[in-house]
């Protein structure tokens, strides 16, 4: 039975606040009437947790990790023969993400109220996405939700999976990087000032020219650090500016396709991401065109999402899929062979998926690459400048000595 918060004035005139349980607010009012209370503020103690809760959770994300684990336990449930109401009460209880929880919560609190499963997700869009959303609705409209909710749990796995091989094989040469820079730092702000003193100290000395530019840097760098933060930070700030705006993001997208290495990565990513997707919308009963609409959000590149948005007006017109995808030229061969054969098959969602995870081993591979090949890299520039610096200052040094003798 509801339970319901009260603030009132009793029939001696003072100030009354409760909580009272009754079937709904009118019940609750002729309880407190009848006891003798004059009710000035009456409202649903879990809807007003809950809804202060859940204005908090609009803009925190859930790890995909936790997603995928609460999909795959509501699929299992609801396969169980548990009522949806049952279900969601009982994850929203064995869920660890406490953003997650406090969401299927409310959810439940909606479905049980009456409301469609997939509009009490849609309370959620920085938690539950329009894949995720379009899939549920089609399973409650088709009465298969927990074939849906278990594809889903299938796809939010697999996208988990090739984010953790991302940043597994990034990590490494990320730390390298942040670890020459703190080194360098080091040595032209407490090491290279030290040895200018000492060189200082021998007037007749005559610096190599590579030992001054070295020398000048750190006192660039030791005495004007605030202009090198303020010219990066400004840098970085006008470029994610231009990267975010509708003129610089076309542009970003189709440089980044085109970088040596690590565009042939981002294709293969976005390749992979339109082919899972895809499949899993077509899989859960959502129409072709309304498919691609999602499906174009989910790439990550407006180039490719451009290539996606011309097959789908191409394919409004009756044509099929393989011909727009080809005529982009953002799609590898093997991926138009594979939807034409799927097409005349009748088994494009089977194509799309094998396709995907075709891809996602070769983003694997090649992440792999990548890092084998930066490692050292890294290595080699970290060891010439360091090896430069120190050069620059063990040569003036043994000239000291010799001036000595």
């Amino acid at each position: 039975m509801p339970i319901f918060e009260y603030k009132g004035i009793n029939q001696a005139g003072k100030n009354k606040s409760g909580v009272i349980d009754a079937e709904n607010l009118k019940a609750a009012r002729a309880r407190l009437k009848k006891d003798g209370i004059f009710v000035t503020d009456l409202k649903n103690k879990i809807k007003a947790q809950s809804k202060k809760q859940s204005s908090s959770l609009f803009q925190k994300n859930v790890p995909i990790k936790d997603l995928a684990l609460m999909t795959r336990q509501l699929a299992v449930l609801i396969k169980s023969q548990i009522p949806l109401v049952d279900a969601l009460a009982a994850v929203s209880e064995q869920v660890e993400n406490p953003t997650l929880a406090v969401a299927m919560g409310d959810c439940k609190n909606m479905v049980n109220e009456g409301s469609p499963f997939f509009k009490s997700l849609a309370k959620y869009p920085h938690i539950f996405d329009n894949i995720y959303i379009c899939m549920c609705e089609a399973g409650e409209m088709s009465g298969s939700l927990e074939v849906i909710l278990s594809r889903l749990a299938d796809f939010t796995e697999s996208a988990a999976k090739l984010r953790q091989k991302v940043s597994s094989a990034m990590t490494y040469p990320i730390i390298m990087l942040v670890v020459v820079f703190i080194i360098l730092m080091g040595l032209f702000t407490f090491v290279i000032p030290k040895m200018v003193t000492i060189f200082e100290s021998a007037p007749e000395l005559q610096l190599p020219w590579y030992t001054q530019v070295i020398i000048d840097i750190s006192t660039f760098m030791t005495n004007f650090w605030y202009v090198i933060l303020i010219v990066l930070g400004s840098v970085y700030f006008s470029f994610m500016n231009w990267k975010k705006s509708p003129t610089g993001r076309p542009q970003w997208d189709a440089i980044s396709l085109k970088l040596p290495v690590f565009g042939p990565v981002i294709q293969m990513v976005g390749v992979s991401r339109f082919t899972r997707t895809l499949a899993t919308l077509l899989t859960g009963g959502v129409p072709m065109l309304m498919a691609l609409d999602i499906v174009r959000n989910v790439v990550d590149n407006e180039v490719i999402a451009k290539a996606i948005d011309d097959a789908r007006n191409n394919i409004s017109e009756g044509e099929s899929i393989a011909g727009p995808l080809s005529r982009s030229g953002q799609f590898p061969p093997i991926v138009i062979h594979m939807v034409k054969i799927g097409e005349k098959t009748g088994e494009l969602e089977n194509m799309l998926t094998q396709v995907s995870d075709a891809y996602d081993f070769s983003v694997q591979n090649k992440i792999e690459g990548m890092t084998s090949l930066i490692t050292p890299v890294i290595t080699i520039i970290m060891g010439g400048v360091v090896m430069i610096i120190v050069l620059s200052i063990v040569i003036p040094m043994f000239e000291m000595t010799n001036l000595g003798q």
